[in-house]
């Protein structure tokens, strides 16, 4: 049975060959049902076009197929009858890794010439046990195991192993370096994305920011679920105000408000004042945060809104922001470190109230524009594989 506190948490980066604009990994998630979660890390043969097409059909084929319980042995007959042959070297190779997790627990993995992938159990770096089976010339390694909170996983392709070679090391740093590197940052608040970027970003610089090949770590991990509610404008009709909040504070978790109007709105309810935080550091892009007793961030509305937009944006392309607003205290990052790295599941409660100060000729801030962000950061955090859901008054 599915622990419902629980949660199974996917975050992975990839960095291109240097000179190529398509990346020869691919990473291919599905969920076949609630209790399931796949993976499938695909390498393809060379860089490029012609690795994209590979480890794209490869980590396709195989996501579908396991969803289906499809057995391994059949998985690999077919996808060595599928693969388009590489006319330069006459074969049709890519390698893969493979992680499904049910119920938050049972887990296993396959392996084929690929990294052998690793975990971080209890704050310490941990080989998995390993069986092999050949199928059709192919080793594939089978682990098999059951997973406990905040248990880690680590899938990666052969960049990060050699990455260096021929730049700031002789011969990459491998295995055993990777291992400790790990070991000495991992933290369990840290999360798949989190600790995906920490390694990838480690990978980049160790080859001079030109990587030799397609780079790309993948991270699983087991961990609590985390609810984030964010309340943003004032209702249309002045009085659902009550309900609005009401049902805003009745989510357990963390409570956000954006808005200046929003922010009264639920100093009132609270019978608690709205203090401006005059400590905030200045920053030119982001307006100063406030403070209400029992809400644990009030910012601005639509201008903060859009910058986490746009590190929303960037976090699902090479997350290169990720260390700006990690560390910085202004409201956009605030929310940026609540909803991509504490949040499991996230709720936003949206008025659709017009604001007669954003309707003047010249206004480049309207209704429409405070609707599509919304929208558009709601299907951003989907992506990321936040659970969301919008609520509109």
């Amino acid at each position: 049975m599915t622990n419902s506190r629980l949660i199974t948490e996917v975050g992975y980066l990839s960095f291109n060959h240097v000179g190529e604009e398509l990346c020869g990994d691919h990473i291919e998630v599905t969920s076949p049902d609630e209790s399931t979660k796949i993976l499938v890390l695909a390498d393809g043969l060379g860089s490029g076009v012609k690795a994209n097409i590979l480890s794209t059909l490869t980590s396709k084929m195989l996501s579908q197929m396991i969803a289906s319980d499809i057995s391994i042995k059949e998985c690999i007959r077919c996808i060595a009858h599928t693969l388009p042959i590489c006319k330069e070297r006459k074969v049709a190779y890519s390698t893969f890794t493979i992680i499904k997790i049910k119920d938050n627990k049972y887990v296993d993995i396959y392996n084929f010439d690929n990294p052998t992938p690793f975990m971080i159990h209890n704050g310490e770096v941990k080989d998995l046990s390993y069986s092999s089976t050949v199928i059709d010339g192919k080793t594939i390694y089978h682990a098999k195991l059951e997973a406990e909170l905040y248990d880690t996983f680590f899938l990666m392709s052969d960049g990060v192993k050699y990455a260096g070679v021929g730049e700031k090391l002789n011969f990459g740093w491998d295995m055993p370096q990777i291992k400790d590197y790990l070991g000495i940052i991992y933290q369990k608040e840290y999360s798949s994305k989190a600790l995906a970027t920490e390694l990838a970003n480690q990978c980049n610089e160790l080859y001079n920011f030109r990587p030799g090949d397609d780079t790309t770590v993948a991270v699983v991990r087991i961990r609590e679920r985390q609810q984030v509610s964010l309340m943003f404008g004032p209702p249309s009709k002045e009085e659902d105000d009550e309900e609005m909040v009401s049902l805003f504070l009745a989510k357990e978790g963390i409570h956000i408000v954006s808005g200046g109007t929003t922010s009264k709105i639920v100093s009132n309810y609270l019978n608690k004042p709205l203090i401006l935080n005059t400590t905030d550091p200045l920053d030119k892009e982001i307006p100063p945060t406030s403070s209400i007793e029992g809400i644990n961030l009030v910012t601005e509305g639509i201008i903060t809104i859009n910058k986490v937009l746009e590190y929303a944006n960037n976090y699902l392309k090479d997350n290169s922001l990720y260390t700006t607003w990690l560390y910085k205290r202004d409201g956009a990052s605030l929310i940026a470190q609540y909803l991509f790295e504490q949040a499991t599941d996230i709720s936003f409660f949206v008025g659709c109230a017009v604001n007669t100060a954003h309707q003047g000729e010249g206004s480049t801030i309207n209704f429409s524009t405070k609707m599509h962000l919304i929208d558009e950061l709601a299907e951003k955090l989907k992506k990321i594989g936040k659970n969301v859901r919008v609520n509109y008054f």
